[in-house]
């Protein structure tokens, strides 16, 4: 039984918690320096390191190879290991300097660039603890971040966030300092700095008193903060240790495939937020272990600039969340739309081809193999030179669920998907894919070290998903009930997520418990596959919402595709080419989405309920089906309020913008 289980997982002794470690009695802890028991067993028996350990190993293999390009002037500069590793001391004696105290924060606040890198690696070896800001952030919402972590020292980017923080310092009482890394001090202000200033004002203390505190950093210890966009209430520090750090960059980016420099040196192209901590797992502390070579994109990444990036580093490793695939998709899907017919013939042919032999895996004969072969060296190669993915060999996915539309998409381009899941609570993934684990439309396994076991199942299998293992987070800062809540008695962290279990093991997550629907008849309805479904029915919905919690039926918000406004990436009014294609095919001669909703467009709202009774046919039972609809003037975006920062729906959000509309449902 679990129990049983449980008590042979747990350290027999203080030895197996690592040399040096003072024994810890609990699982977890609530304060910034507390010590927790690590989750060592006979299958994760690695011995537990500091990050500074770490990069100590990293720079005598890898102290001649690059390790951050970044862009200046149209040039790409870069810096070697070594390099890197001197100048994270540099800016650890500063922040010492500027009284960083031990277990406070260095909270940075900017897009990802070497300085971000930098700074949260001298913050770490000063014995601080990296707290990465999200750039969208509020003065307010900044506020709670740097005064629940003790922040000492702030790292920002440029004028626009140092804005903000110059609302909120007075009220700041640890505020010692801030540093502005990409503009110039336009007003000055005691205690600001530049970067430069920054790494000379250090110069007077002593290699031996920042290796004193090296040496006294335990693994067992905290090192990383990353605050949780939670859907829901204020954000939840979850407080990452150093072991949690060191062991994920190690075994979790192996599983996943990616390789050590003396094997293969990756390149990454790192541009989604570090302060997600998908992104900084990914991009810093594994791009550290196995010495890659991590590209900076430019800031404006996400609001089309990336794909260029790509294609000057065509990075051998690349990873998206959801949204950032799905853009890639319409991107293309728009592009075909516009060419020529032989060419839209040419792509549909090659991509039903390269889809038909991953769906059939082995199966295909060898004249289908053929025709495959010669598909995609004729076109599917030359699309996915232009995006840059041309010299890449495995493709990420993580942060959220990924729609079946999307997977095949990629599969017709000759592009695995490699879904991995997990959470900031289990310092990123604890279930991946990668080119020796994967199944299709599951998240993979979990890597040797790290289990996963549902609870509370259903009829079908769905149950509540749980983790153990060392990438188990340590607790949430300064909030020991929720820690609590988090935890069952036997220290198995509980996601809040549903999934299922094949019988080799493999993950596959079906919803969150807090988004499942229960209607007022008691009815429990998983929203996502719905929502899917209408999406695939309909190609000109962008998102689609299911409501009915609490009521006698289901109902829908919809949202049309268009066009984002190149700079500020928010939806405007004009329809893609996707959508305006679907317009025309439904007899219809709009290509705004205002046209639609004002006149409620006949020939489209024909379109849609027709293409939901399709979806309606297929439902489980009548309770799934849905029942009305509306389709809202804008699409949801992160300004909007409707998305959070790595664009997952924030449900309750919605609920709450568009109430009215909601109530139009039910009116009696």
């Amino acid at each position: 039984d679990a129990q049983t289980v449980c008590r042979d997982l747990l350290p027999h002794s203080e030895e197996t918690q690592g040399e040096g470690i003072e024994p810890a009695e609990s699982l977890w802890t609530s304060f910034a320096d507390g010590r927790v028991r690590l989750r060592i067993d006979n299958s994760c028996p690695q011995t537990p390191i500091t990050v500074h350990q770490m990069f100590k190993e990293s720079l005598e293999k890898y102290g001649s190879l690059n390790a951050l390009a970044s862009k200046r002037n149209g040039k790409w500069e870069k810096i070697t290991f070594s390099e890197y590793y001197y100048l994270s001391r540099k800016v650890a004696k500063s922040f010492l300097k500027l009284g960083l105290e031990r277990f406070h924060s260095v909270a940075i606040l900017g897009f990802n660039s070497p300085e971000w890198f930098i700074s949260a690696v001298g913050a770490v070896f000063a014995g601080g603890i990296v707290t990465g800001i999200y750039t969208t952030n509020s003065p307010e919402a900044c506020y709670h971040m740097v005064h629940d972590s003790k922040t000492d020292i702030m790292v920002v980017e440029n004028q626009k966030q140092l804005d903000k923080i110059m609302q909120i310092w007075n009220r700041l009482p640890h505020l010692k300092a801030v540093v502005l890394y990409k503009d110039s001090i336009a007003e000055r202000h005691p205690n600001l700095y530049t970067m430069e200033e920054l790494l000379e004002l250090g110069g007077d203390v002593s290699d031996s008193i920042l290796d004193d505190i090296i040496n006294s950093q335990k693994p067992n210890q905290c090192c990383v903060l990353i605050y949780t966009s939670g859907t829901t209430g204020k954000p939840k520090g979850a407080m990452l240790s150093h072991d949690n750090i060191t062991w994920t960059s190690a075994h979790c980016s192996r599983a996943g495939g990616m390789q050590p420099a003396e094997v293969q040196q990756e390149s990454i192209v790192s541009y989604l937020p570090l302060s997600h901590v998908a992104a900084q797992m990914y991009d810093l502390w594994t791009g550290i272990k196995w010495g890659e070579q991590v590209y900076f994109a430019e800031p404006d990444a996400l609001k089309g600039s990336l794909i260029n990036t790509l294609r000057e580093v065509q990075p051998t490793s690349h990873m998206g969340v959801p949204r950032v695939w799905e853009k890639i998709m319409e991107k293309l899907q728009d592009a075909s739309a516009q060419s020529g017919f032989m060419k839209k013939k040419m792509l549909s042919w090659a991509m039903s081809l390269s889809l038909e032999r991953h769906l059939m895996g082995s199966n295909s004969s060898g004249l289908q193999q053929l025709w495959t072969r010669l598909a995609d060296y004729l076109v599917l190669a030359k699309i996915r030179n232009a995006l840059g993915l041309s010299s890449c060999q495995k493709h990420f996915c993580g942060a959220a669920p990924l729609n079946r539309e999307t997977l095949d998409f990629f599969l017709g381009l000759n592009i695995t998907l490699y879904e991995a899941y997990g959470m900031s609570e289990t310092t990123g993934p604890h279930c991946l894919s990668g080119p020796f684990v994967y199944r299709q439309h599951s998240c993979g396994k979990p890597p040797p070290g790290c289990r996963v076991k549902l609870v509370d199942k259903d009829a079908e299998g769905n149950g509540e998903i749980c983790f153990w293992g060392r990438t188990v987070f340590m607790g949430y800062l300064n909030m020991e009930d929720r820690t609590k809540e988090t935890f069952d008695e036997e220290g198995w962290l509980h996601s809040g997520d549903l999934g299922k279990l094949d019988k080799d093991g493999f993950l596959y997550v079906t919803g969150r418990i807090k988004d499942l629907i229960i209607t007022a008849g008691g009815e429990n309805v998983p929203p996502i596959p719905i929502e899917d479904a209408v999406k695939k029915e309909l190609p000109i919905i962008s998102n689609a919402m299911v409501i009915g919690d609490k009521k006698k039926f289901l109902s829908m918000f919809l949202t049309l595709k268009s066009v984002l406004d190149p700079d500020t990436s928010d939806p405007t009014d004009i329809l893609t080419e996707q959508a305006r294609d679907f317009c025309q095919r439904s007899g219809s001669k709009a290509t705004r989405v205002s046209e639609i909703v004002a006149t409620r467009d006949q020939a489209i709202y024909r379109a849609i309920q027709e293409g939901i009774d399709r979806v309606n046919s297929t439902a489980t039972n009548r309770v799934h089906c849905i029942q009305k609809w509306i389709v809202l003037p804008r699409d949801f975006s992160i300004s909007g309020g409707e998305l959070g920062p790595t664009m997952k729906l924030k449900r309750l959000a919605v609920l709450e913008k568009y109430r009215n509309e909601v109530d139009s449902f039910y009116k009696e």
